[in-house]
């Protein structure tokens, strides 16, 4: 494709105007990057690294070769990922970043506290940077740890504009390793996240090439019974979802990326045998959660989201969008081992290696069957057609419920057999899922096409997730993490904020409380200085990161004095999680859902702290 006919496109779609949140959505092309001519930026920890008073970064597209087509990629410093950004905690920095597109960028510093109008955030923060414009970001570094940017206008993101940002503590790190290595996870497609996002509104299962078949029905059937296993699919029939349906936008078009290298590339770092190495995992992507192990090795948790935790030994563990955590290994034996990034819905995998010599390689483990949901992750409960619960949960997923015989009910705008025996269960006063509350969805919580799901909510950081529920492995799970030291802000809450994560999956619809950003009429308004309690309810079938600009989250799991602070949480479904915020940072701070499409689709709202 000539570069002139990538232009004319995207001229194109910017006349005829782009279901964007911020701004217009432009094409992503061909589906591998080539790294003879975009070379990963982290393939040695030292390579590619700026460091500095002043740092220079530039935005532009390139060209590359996959398959003997040749496509365009956005860049910054002409690598994906972009360059490793290096810096010290007390210094201050300026960079300035041109902007060599033919349309508006931006680079947001993602979990980095700083100025509101240093964040990035075109349409809140600033007004973007213009093509052919040089802007200058210049804020001091008041944090230690693993974070990385990227562009927040469109699609660039999901196009390669990201990179990773190490920020070195004044005091020594608190564990000791020999060497260390960024290990970024991102996805590449070969569409344009337009046309990801026209496919999904027309079929919200576009993406989805694992959803269950007449043999699946058979075989359920042997196991179930017929009637059993015929009232399981119509069940989930009736609510117009799918149990298969974990990720919007699979392997299926998504090619799934380490370093920003394929599989079969196999992205590699070096050890010495008894080394203790030091891995900065970075989810980058736009829409993937991932699983990651590595074979043979424990690893220990010893930061998550830049911040420090009391070490976790675990041997696997689920990062969603925007997350990080860094891990400690130590490789005793003289071979090479996997480092395998599973996606969530089993759709695909990235893949490198960790080895003493070049050229070395391991098996790749054995692939996982998909997972499926259950109407115990729906916050679903008496279904009232008197089947018992394994069919709806323990037998199709594997993992026993904790209510023995709890079943789902139609979710689509309250119709239906379960909503009656839902609304009957809300009338005795109590909940059939022990420790659940009741979901009270006001009538805003409906907006413009929301569709209800969850009927009860409940704490779930103690699971690990759908997928793992026969693994013999360790799963970190959010109540592992506990801060290393107590935080100075140990006050109460002055109050509390409750809000709904609510979408509508046949219209492909994600909002806050019913309504998208654009029918959001006013900020959610913090008080400089007060202490704010967050509690997320998610009523929708999918897990949700969340992420607010320019303070820290509180995760509030149950860990006293020593909570973890985190800049992006991830809420299941069915799930009520809280967190604290201590509104010290004046100004409008984005918050959103970090699934790309999901908050171009609406799930974003503004927060205003007020001085």
């Amino acid at each position: 494709m000539r570069n002139d006919q990538i232009i004319s496109r995207r001229l194109l779609l910017k006349q005829a105007g782009a279901l964007g949140l911020l701004a217009a959505v432009y094409p992503l092309l061909p589906s591998c990057v080539n790294h003879t001519l975009l070379p990963a930026a982290h393939s040695d920890p030292g390579s590619s690294t700026l460091r500095g008073e002043v740092i220079d970064l530039v935005i532009s597209e390139r060209s590359f070769t996959m398959d003997g087509q040749t496509g365009t990629a956005t860049t910054i410093n002409g690598t994906i990922p972009g360059p490793l950004i290096r810096l010290r905690e007390g210094q201050d920095v300026t960079i300035r970043v041109t902007n060599r597109l033919m349309e508006d960028s931006s680079i947001h510093w993602h979990g980095i506290l700083l100025p509101s109008h240093m964040d990035g955030v075109p349409g809140v923060s600033f007004r973007g940077i213009q093509p052919g414009e040089t802007y200058s970001y210049s804020f001091p570094i008041k944090q230690s740890g693993t974070y990385w940017y990227h562009s927040h206008s469109g699609g660039q993101e999901l196009q390669g504009m990201y990179g990773p940002m190490i920020l070195d503590p004044i005091e020594p790190d608190p564990f000791q390793y020999d060497r260390e290595y960024v290990v970024m996870l991102s996805e590449w497609s070969g569409e344009s996240s337009e046309a990801m996002m026209d496919h999904l509104k027309k079929s919200s299962g576009y993406y989805n090439f694992q959803k269950r078949d007449a043999q699946e029905f058979v075989s359920d059937a042997k196991r179930w019974g017929f009637w059993s296993a015929m009232w399981n699919y119509v069940m989930w029939d009736e609510m117009r979802m799918d149990p298969t349906d974990f990720s919007d936008v699979t392997g299926a078009t998504f090619s799934y990326l380490m370093n920003g290298l394929p599989p079969v590339d196999n992205w590699t770092g070096l050890f010495r045998q008894g080394e203790r190495v030091r891995l900065r995992f970075i989810n980058a992507a736009a829409m993937t959660f991932y699983d990651v192990r590595i074979p043979g090795l424990t690893m220990t948790v010893v930061q998550a989201d830049g911040q420090n935790v009391q070490p976790v030994a675990v041997e696997e563990f689920r990062v969603g969008p925007a997350e990080t955590y860094d891990v400690l290994i130590q490789p005793t034996e003289d071979r090479a081992y996997t480092i395998f990034a599973e996606t969530m819905d089993r759709s695909g995998y990235a893949r490198g290696t960790l080895a003493p010599r070049p050229g070395m390689s391991a098996d790749i483990p054995e692939r996982r069957p998909r997972p499926l949901r259950t109407m115990e992750d729906m916050g679903m409960a008496n279904h009232g057609g008197g089947h018992t619960g394994h069919v709806m949960g323990e037998d199709v997923s594997g993992m026993k419920q904790s209510h023995g015989d709890s079943e789902g009910h139609d979710m689509t705008h309250g119709q239906g057999l379960g909503h009656r025996s839902g609304m009957e269960t809300h009338a005795q006063g109590r909940s059939p899922i022990p420790g659940a509350t009741p979901v009270k969805h006001g009538p805003d919580h409906h907006g413009t096409g929301n569709q209800t799901v969850a009927e009860y909510s409940r704490s779930r950081m103690h699971e690990p997730g759908r997928g793992f529920e026969q693994s013999p492995r360790r799963v970190l799970v959010y109540t592992d993490l506990k801060s290393l030291v107590p935080y100075a802000d140990q006050r109460t809450s002055d109050r509390e904020i409750e809000l709904h994560l609510t979408g509508h999956m046949q219209r492909y619809m994600w909002s806050f409380d019913g309504k998208t950003y654009s029918d959001a009429p006013e900020p959610i308004r913090f008080r400089y200085g007060e202490r704010v309690r967050l509690t997320f309810v998610n009523d929708t079938m999918m897990e949700h990161p969340l992420h607010l600009h320019g303070m820290w989250m509180y995760l509030d799991n149950g860990s006293g004095a020593y909570l973890p602070r985190k800049h992006t949480v991830v809420v299941k479904p069915a799930e009520r999680l809280s967190v604290v915020v201590s509104a010290d940072a004046p100004g409008p701070w984005a918050f959103h859902c970090h699934l790309l499409l999901h908050m171009e689709a609406g799930m974003f709202r503004v927060v205003q702290v007020d001085p």
